[in-house]
């Protein structure tokens, strides 16, 4: 499984940003290139078939800062990217544009972290998180996900309202 957590550390940067999305909309110009692209094998995001995630950035803000007790934190919170997600396989595409969200991670002193969401976030896990993958849901509400130190996701609780993109572009 060293593939899979590879594969989540080439992406994490590119699709972090990503991570902060809105509902279906199909505003997404054609003639506009997208500021990235991000392909998952089939089995690592989606079970059956690739998955490409292409984004338009919108603002977001982002802080890093250490709390009372030393521990590193991020804050990130705006309007994230639009994204186009597409089967690979059979050309079906599902639309979200930016909207509202909040992420806040605490870097724990042993490697491990703690990523808390809110408002609209895209969660893909892998078949080494828990539970395990292969899924990706927007989540319109909040999660909370702890990641060890190899990367692997554990989500701990979760609230709101969720699409599972991989139902939504496999018809």
């Amino acid at each position: 499984m060293n593939n899979v957590n590879n594969l989540r550390i080439r992406y994490f940067l590119a699709c972090m940003m990503a991570a902060v999305l809105g509902y279906a909309s199909p505003t997404i110009a054609a003639s506009d290139p997208p500021d990235f692209v991000c392909t998952f094998p089939s089995g690592f995001a989606c079970n059956g078939f690739d998955l490409q995630i292409e984004g338009w950035y919108d603002k977001q803000h982002i802080k890093e800062f250490k709390d009372k007790n030393g521990f590193v934190r991020t804050l990130s919170a705006g309007t994230g990217s639009a994204l186009r997600y597409t089967n690979i396989n059979t050309g079906e595409t599902f639309s979200t544009k930016s909207n509202g969200a909040v992420n806040h991670t605490t870097y724990n002193p042993d490697g491990s972290s703690t990523l808390k969401l809110m408002g609209h976030n895209l969660v893909i896990l892998f078949p080494t998180d828990f539970p395990p993958g292969p899924s990706t849901t927007l989540y319109m509400g909040r999660v909370v996900i702890s990641i060890d130190t190899s990367g692997n996701y554990t989500v701990q609780e979760e609230s709101g309202k969720k699409t599972d993109i991989c139902a939504a572009v496999s018809q």
